[in-house]
């Protein structure tokens, strides 16, 4: 558990925890640089619950395979509040990971479920030069201002067709914002999956293969 001050408008509002679950390889040798792929979890009633967030909330390769070679961080956003809310200590975390394990910091890469989509677009625009590559859920941005920070960072896009919390059409619309920038993106919408069916999607080795040999250009 990391528990951080809050600082919101030059003020602390409230102390927080941030719970969060951390996956080693199993040879795990500190003398090698690892990828590390930031999973956030969105809130409500998994947010708080990391026995449910092993069980829906984790890349499926970290269980079916034994010898993956990355770190995986899943940090869980409270109950009833934003990933946007906490970005700086999210980031805090994120530097106080890479101080104690052996990380590739080439080979970032930010990934989000639901709340969690919403908060990988709020990292990746408040720190654009952090991430190798992201990957959230949905769309959920619509300044092209903020976007515009975003082109050089691969995106894969993901959308579950029966999704509730953002339209696939605003998904769409912010994919051809990226494209007309510059951006290389890639979209790709399953059908029958709901917002939260997100380890369906990383049981996916196109993707895995994809997301993993991102690196960030100095």
């Amino acid at each position: 558990m990391s528990q951080i001050d809050m600082k919101f408008e030059k003020e602390i509002v409230k102390k927080i925890s941030l719970n969060y679950l951390l996956y080693l390889p199993e040879n795990y040798d500190q003398n090698k640089n690892y990828p590390l792929i930031v999973f956030l979890h969105g809130a409500g009633e998994r947010g708080d619950n990391l026995e449910l967030v092993k069980k829906h909330g984790i890349p499926k390769i970290v269980e079916t395979e034994q010898n993956f070679q990355f770190i995986v961080v899943s940090p869980q956003c409270p109950k009833n509040s934003w990933w946007a809310m906490f970005s700086e200590e999210l980031f805090e975390l994120l530097k106080n990971i890479e101080d104690d394990y052996s990380i590739d910091k080439n080979r970032i890469y930010l990934t989000g479920l639901s709340m969690g989509g919403f908060g990988t677009w709020d990292m990746a625009v408040k720190y654009p030069n952090k991430f190798a590559a992201i990957a959230p859920i949905c769309g959920g941005l619509e300044d092209t201002d903020e976007v515009r920070k975003l082109v050089h960072i691969p995106i894969w896009v993901f959308h579950g067709a029966k999704d509730a919390v953002v339209p696939i059409k605003a998904s769409e619309e912010l994919v051809d914002v990226l494209k007309e920038c510059g951006g290389n993106v890639q979209f790709t919408i399953y059908p029958e999956l709901e917002h939260d069916s997100w380890t369906e999607t990383y049981n996916n080795p196109k993707l895995c293969e994809w997301f993993l040999k991102q690196e960030r250009k100095k």
